[in-house]
């Protein structure tokens, strides 16, 4: 996508060039110091090319309205596809450095909400309204002291927002907040005591990290090796009464347990001991239905709305392994 002949002109380029001076100040990752962090760095506040830092704000933004504005108002065209990327090669990393907070209005906010929305602190904001001035470098130094206790306060925020899950006795694993993590806790909460009680979940995805909890000696001793580069399906749990691996996905945007996918989890969990359980959850009947048609056979179907009942789906017999 062309970008806007005004991104090159030079009150532009100062703009920019300003931008990525002040992450580099702040002590970014030289990747993170390009011309697009600084363009996310200038939309997160607000801070248009010409006028002064002085008037910098911190107004909620989520991904999408964030390049919008820089496409408007700087004239750097990107991709809607590029949004990952920009939550990923921008985003995280301020995050992680205190720079903005993940929906400040409201932490427990699924990841996959069209509001989900950052924003930067207000002691982030009153330094960087401060750039330029004769008192820039002496409040730089201040904030760049007080900022590992900054960190731990913004990280303890986070960690109150994850979702807590109970694995056994004293045993406790926490999610991050988001659409599907919000299924996988139901299906431990709901489905497993009701159709596999007394299993043990051996694997769970989370949103931000592939392998949240992963029991790997487990899946060994039962014939299982998987490296990280593995498909994994969201949640896999161990039913040792029955011997059974139950292996399920948890759909709220990305696709069911369809043909090709249980092909592709047949690959990889082909040498398990235990017999194989496909099993797709949803959160709702309404969600279920838009996938319908997409689900393989000999699988089955689990709804978290309706938790004591199961939807089968062919074969000669009603949840178990086939092989």
């Amino acid at each position: 996508m062309a970008d806007d002949p005004k991104y090159k002109s030079a009150r532009v380029q100062r703009r920019v060039r300003a931008a990525q001076q002040v992450l580099t100040a702040l002590g970014l990752p030289r990747p993170q110091q390009n011309e697009g962090a600084a363009l996310v760095l200038l939309s997160l506040i607000e801070l248009r090319p010409s006028p002064p830092w002085s008037t910098a704000t911190n107004s909620l933004r989520g991904t999408s309205p964030l390049m919008e504005w820089i496409g408007r108002v700087y004239g750097k065209r990107w991709a809607t596809n590029t949004r990952e990327s920009v939550r990923k090669k921008a985003i995280h990393y301020f995050r992680e450095a205190g720079l903005v907070l993940s929906n400040p209005d409201m932490p427990g906010r699924p990841i996959t909400s069209p509001k989900y929305c950052y924003q930067v602190p207000s002691i982030v904001v009153r330094l960087l309204r401060s750039y330029g001035s004769p008192g820039w470098e002496r409040r730089l130094k201040a904030y760049l002291a007080k900022r590992p206790s900054l960190a731990k306060r913004y990280a303890a925020e986070r960690e109150m927002a994850r979702l807590p899950l109970r694995l056994g006795k004293g045993v406790t694993f926490r999610l991050s907040p988001g659409g599907q993590n919000e299924l996988i806790r139901e299906v431990v909460k709901k489905f497993c005591p009701r159709f596999t009680p007394g299993a043990v979940p051996l694997y769970i995805g989370d949103a931000y990290k592939k392998f949240g909890h992963f029991n790997r000696a487990a899946l060994a001793k039962l014939g299982v090796e998987v490296s990280a580069a593995g498909k994994m399906p969201d949640l896999i749990v161990y039913f040792a009464k029955r011997k059974w691996l139950v292996l399920i996905e948890a759909v709220t945007t990305s696709g069911p347990i369809d043909p090709k996918r249980r092909r592709e989890l047949r690959t990889i969990f082909g040498r398990s001991s235990a017999g194989l359980v496909y099993v797709t959850a949803f959160m709702t009947l309404r969600a279920m239905r838009t996938f319908a048609s997409q689900i393989a056979w000999a699988t089955e179907v689990w709804v978290a709305e309706a938790p004591s009942h199961l939807v089968h789906f062919d074969g000669e017999r009603f949840l178990g392994p086939y092989d």
